[in-house]
């Protein structure tokens, strides 16, 4: 009888072992990879979401920043990761879309090789020129381009980063010809920009803001479909004549393919939480940061594959391709 009943109770145990261990998600601390070195906007916004989530996890999250190669270091070791959802990749524009078809070869598929969690948002681009260059707006700098061309030149952070696809895209949007100038980071394109040595930039808007604000640099246009909150009052490029152009750095956190839909659900909740927050939205919003039209994993995993498909076709009229 004792027998029976120690067979009963552990029979009647056994459907409840999944649930009990689904339920202690997450036992240890939460690794979020940043793939890129620390003090930028991305490891900024990374680190204000993760001091946040210990309350929601009941685990804290750790930062770990594994910068190079545009970002493809830090997301092939996530992709390489377990799948468990212990180890999250805070991803960008780069790793995430654009590196797919910028470099000869990189050693994961952001479409295949992770499991989407959220989006965060997307910073927009901001075309500013030097106040010495003589236009007010674009369709006047398309207009001076034209009439003098090889004269207008744009900075940017370096072959294949999204100041410089942002140029390309302008150039066969607008018929113009800008001279491209790419430089090691977004430091020393301003620093040229800010002297005049430069035209122009298509940077994010977090960069140019103070700038715009102190006359320093002159804000022409905002490189996505609408208006940037942190600067209201300038224009799109879209709605100045350049229809459809639309160029901006999106956020989004990603884990490891085949990480259990549970445990997906779990960490996107958290997230959704903590990006709620009044504290979070105000300081995201003073930075520029617009929110993401959806928070659904789903979203995330369809936007990345629709900006995959855009940029390969950049890339491939840019002629850029990096080893």
């Amino acid at each position: 009888m004792r027998l029976l009943a120690t067979l009963v109770l552990a029979a009647t145990a056994l459907p409840l072992m999944p649930l009990a261990h689904a339920d202690t998600f997450p036992d240890k601390p939460v690794t979020l990879v940043i793939p890129f070195p620390p003090g930028g906007p991305t490891d900024a916004m990374a680190r204000t979401l993760a001091a946040e989530m210990k309350d929601r996890l009941g685990q804290p999250m750790i930062v770990e920043n594994r910068a190079g190669a545009g970002g493809n270091i830090g997301a092939e070791y996530v992709a390489r990761a377990a799948p468990d959802g212990q180890t999250l990749l805070f991803g960008t524009s780069g790793p995430l879309a654009i590196n797919a078809s910028l470099y000869r070869k990189i050693n994961y598929d952001p479409a295949k090789s992770f499991a989407p969690v959220i989006q965060v948002g997307h910073l927009p681009n901001i075309l500013v020129v030097n106040p010495a260059v003589p236009v007010k707006n674009v369709k006047e700098l398309i207009a001076y381009a034209k009439a003098n061309p090889g004269k207008l030149s744009y900075a940017s952070s370096g072959n294949g980063a999204s100041s410089h696809l942002a140029g390309v895209l302008f150039n066969a949007s607008a018929g113009i010809d800008l001279q491209h100038i790419p430089y090691k980071g977004t430091g020393p394109a301003l620093n040229d920009l800010l002297g005049g040595q430069v035209s122009m930039s298509f940077t994010d808007v977090l960069t140019a803001l103070p700038y715009v604000k102190t006359g320093k640099l002159r804000a022409l246009g905002v490189t996505t479909t609408e208006r940037s909150q942190a600067l209201p009052d300038v224009p799109t490029v879209a709605e100045q004549g350049v229809p459809g152009y639309d160029v901006s750095v999106f956020f989004g956190i990603v884990a490891p393919a085949g990480t259990p839909p549970d445990r997906i659900a779990k960490l996107n909740q958290a997230f959704v939480d903590v990006l709620d927050t009044p504290k979070v939205k105000q300081l995201f919003a003073s930075q520029g940061l617009e929110p993401a039209p959806s928070s659904t994993p789903q979203q995330l995993g369809k936007f990345i594959q629709a900006q995959m498909a855009k940029w390969a076709g950049v890339v491939k009229q840019a002629g850029a391709q990096l080893d």
